[in-house]
């Protein structure tokens, strides 16, 4: 897995209709995504009792990372276990599949099976037990996506970002949720090497800042 830039930016509605016209216009939508364009996205958090990934997130440090688990239109039929990690300013992502069935032991605190999987699940295992990593936090949204395979562009704009306040209830698709921050719309670009200029064009919208919100640390919030 090569690293890869990452950008955030906090948008509005209006930002996000300028947006979605335009990218449509030079990428292409995600096939994942539907007749909608869109596709909802559940990630259950992992953090540690003393909540180092929480702490390390917001005091900027590098060489960090978090694990979660991560499910689309509540479909319990594709679970990823995902680490990312962020180093120099450049992120990584590595991905495991595992079942329903895997994922509700892993919940129950029924860990070892974790040992006899690939490298991701076996590092999970070894930081349940050394770090003493634990469900933390839920957080939904709906997500539109555009891909370009010049510089393997991805670019998403997530919108109405929720948790699931103290519930770690990975799979009850009725889960109350409650809107997590004051950010509305939440414009992320991921890219290898360079960004084509075709897209950047597009992606000027005005003053707009790079953003430091996290999904995660918003949804912390309220436990």
């Amino acid at each position: 897995m090569e690293p890869r830039h990452e950008i955030k930016l906090a948008i509005n509605e209006e930002d996000r209709v300028i947006l979605r016209q335009g990218l449509s216009a030079v990428m292409t939508r995600d096939a994942n995504a539907g007749a909608g364009g869109r596709y909802k996205v559940r990630s259950l958090y992992f953090d540690n009792f003393d909540d180092k990934a929480l702490r390390e997130k917001l005091e900027g440090v590098d060489g960090r990372e978090k694990f979660r688990l991560r499910c689309y239109n509540d479909d319990p039929s594709l679970i990823l276990l995902e680490k990312k990690s962020k180093t120099r300013g450049l992120c990584k992502k590595y991905q495991s599949r595992l079942t329903e069935e895997e994922v509700r032991r892993l919940l129950n605190g029924d860990t070892a099976f974790l040992l006899a999987g690939d490298a991701l699940q076996r590092e999970l295992y070894a930081k349940l037990k050394t770090e003493q990593l634990r469900p933390r936090a839920i957080v939904d949204y709906m997500r539109e996506p555009f891909v370009c395979t010049a510089g393997n562009v991805r670019v998403t704009i997530d919108s109405d970002i929720r948790t699931g306040l103290y519930s770690r209830s990975f799979f009850d698709a009725a889960l109350p949720t409650v809107q997590a921050g004051d950010t509305k719309h939440l414009l992320e670009v991921k890219f290898d090497a360079f960004l084509p200029d075709v897209i950047l064009n597009v992606l000027q919208i005005g003053s707009r800042r790079a953003a430091a919100f996290s999904k995660y640390a918003a949804s912390r919030m309220f436990g």
